[in-house]
């Protein structure tokens, strides 16, 4: 029985190499060169394999996706039926993302975007220094990206704040939840950082209410999914000034189209999806792990609740 990896041509070798270094025994299969598709016991995949074409294989056991958003998954017609989806919780993911939510947080903090325009205009000024302990970081999810992030935050003496759905506690950071809490909380920001898994109830979180709850001059970074953000709202807070600058990582659609304005505007940085990018060598042994769990029949891990949509 064989795996089949469905990802961008430019890593599929690297995925490929990476689980057999885990288990060199292993049938490795890449997209669109399937073989025989009976033989095909669990699918790797990455948003652009078509869920539709998983129906071909009679004897899927598995669907693992490379990353840690699975709204990819539930766009129609969604996975087969009674297949088990799992999504991958790896450490250095995490840290990537911590990672660039920081390196957005200091550049916006220590007003790069301003000395960055101060270069252009050879202008020689030094601003006024600002202060970390009044700098608010609101994070939107508190999960296992917004965990780790808000902590990475907070070890800075950031004051640090997290939303979530219902409520849930983490040492050091002042949380929120519900309708109300995201009010609140919003109107303490002065960086708003998303780290939300997409599903319908949060498409659209970031809009015009949602904007003009934050103070003048807030930032927003969004390394989520590109559907967490009315793009024209944000577009009009940026240019109204009570929007001062947004890191965005994501889309929609992606990529993001040529004639986008966010490409040109001088108070947005674009990211082409790649805050935090899966390592194979690092992921590899728990997709193994989870291959083994599901010959033998034993509980896997990281599986998508899809009723609550990650």
């Amino acid at each position: 029985m064989a795996i089949l990896l469905s990802t961008k041509a430019a890593t599929m070798e690297d995925w490929r190499d990476a689980l057999l270094a885990v288990d060199p025994s292993l049938d490795i299969r890449l997209f669109p060169d399937v073989g025989d598709p009976a033989g095909i016991e669990a699918a790797v995949c990455w948003t652009q394999h078509d869920m539709a074409e998983l129906r071909r294989y009679p004897n899927l056991k598995l669907i693992v996706s490379m990353g840690a958003g699975v709204d990819h998954l539930l766009r129609p017609p969604g996975p087969p039926p009674g297949i088990p989806v799992a999504r991958l919780k790896d450490a250095r993911l995490t840290q990537g993302m911590a990672e660039w939510v920081l390196l957005n947080v200091l550049r916006f903090h220590r007003q790069d975007l301003e000395y960055r325009e101060q270069q252009a205009a050879r202008v020689w000024n030094e601003l006024p220094a600002p202060d970390t302990h009044k700098r608010r970081v609101g994070i939107l999810g508190l999960g296992e990206l917004g965990g780790a992030t808000a902590r990475i935050l907070r070890a800075l003496e950031f004051p640090v704040m997290g939303w979530t759905r219902s409520p849930r506690s983490l040492d050091g950071i002042e949380t929120f939840h519900g309708a109300d809490g995201l009010d609140a909380m919003l109107a303490k920001t002065d960086i708003l950082v998303c780290l939300l898994p997409l599903t319908p109830d949060t498409r659209g979180v970031i809009n015009a209410r949602t904007l003009a709850l934050l103070p003048k001059g807030a930032f927003l970074i969004n390394a989520a999914r590109g559907g967490h953000v009315v793009a024209e709202d944000l577009l009009a807070a940026l240019d109204s000034g009570h929007v001062a600058g947004a890191a965005l990582d994501v889309f929609e659609p992606e990529p993001l189209p040529a004639d986008h304005r966010f490409w040109t505007h001088p108070k947005v940085l674009v990211w082409p999806h790649a805050a935090s990018i899966t390592i194979p060598s690092s992921a590899a042994p728990q997709v193994v792990e989870n291959l083994q769990r599901a010959r033998e029949g034993r509980p896997l891990i990281n599986l998508v609740d899809f009723t609550a949509g990650y």
